[in-house]
């Protein structure tokens, strides 16, 4: 693993947890670099949220797959590393300072007895051990009310065809609420990768290219759900102000 890894944007992490499997629902996705300047180092932030008014709740999320785009790398001055195990067996302490990536929020929402309820569940993106030579990441979910819940999510990177750069595997565990009530959903994500500004000083960050697309940097997003159906959905990285970049052509 080199220390220019393709940025795993994890953005997105994000996004890796829930997507509604009814043909109402719909996803919005947003991203942002900080700061907003080609060449730069700093951080990549992505919002999701899901709606459908067809229903109370998305179906919850068993799988993803997550495409981000060529040319934007995640440079980790140290490569240390936090496996799933530890993160569940001790939590966020386990794991070297050095292995985290970045943070983020959820908002997950579920059923106790007949009262639908959400609940704000913080999120550590760290970068784990190779698998067979693959790059891996872990996301680390801690809510604590209504419900105290752990949630570890274990990805895979592979290379991608252009115009991405990297693929990101997610499978996603059931997030239990209280039997006999079925499992919660996410119904938004926001997840920042990288360090921008005096936090960029040993820590992880994003580095963006000297050049930018014209239509952005793209971002795709595929799941599959627990009911057995699937969606996707796409969004693109604005490129700086044309004061700072140069388009391609």
């Amino acid at each position: 693993m080199s220390r220019g890894l393709p940025v795993l944007g994890v953005c997105a992490a994000l996004a890796a947890f829930a997507m509604p499997a009814h043909a109402a629902t719909t996803a919005t996705v947003t991203a942002t670099l900080s700061p907003d300047r080609l060449g730069a180092n700093g951080a990549v932030s992505v919002t999701i949220a899901f709606s459908d008014p067809a229903a109370s709740l998305p179906a919850p999320v068993r799988s993803a797959t997550l495409r981000f785009p060529a040319g934007l790398t995640l440079e980790v001055p140290h490569l240390s590393s936090c496996s799933e195990a530890r993160l569940e067996a001790l939590g966020t302490r386990a794991c070297p300072a050095a292995s985290g990536l970045g943070r983020g929020r959820a908002v997950v929402a579920g059923y106790i007895g007949s009262q639908l309820v959400a609940e704000n569940v913080s999120l550590r993106l760290y970068l784990g051990p190779l698998n067979n030579l693959q790059p891996t990441v872990e996301v680390f979910g801690e809510g604590l009310s209504p419900i105290a819940e752990q949630v570890v999510l274990d990805g895979l990177v592979f290379a991608d065809a252009a115009p991405y750069g990297e693929r990101l595997v997610l499978t996603i565990p059931p997030i239990a609420t209280v039997p006999p009530a079925p499992d919660a959903s996410i119904t938004s994500f926001s997840l920042t990768v990288g360090a921008n500004g005096s936090e960029r000083r040993n820590r992880a960050t994003v580095h963006v290219p000297k050049r930018c697309p014209s239509r952005g940097f793209p971002i795709v997003a595929e799941f599959a759900y627990a009911d057995g159906s699937g969606g996707s959905a796409r969004a693109a990285i604005p490129c700086p102000p044309r004061t700072h970049r140069k388009r391609d052509r």
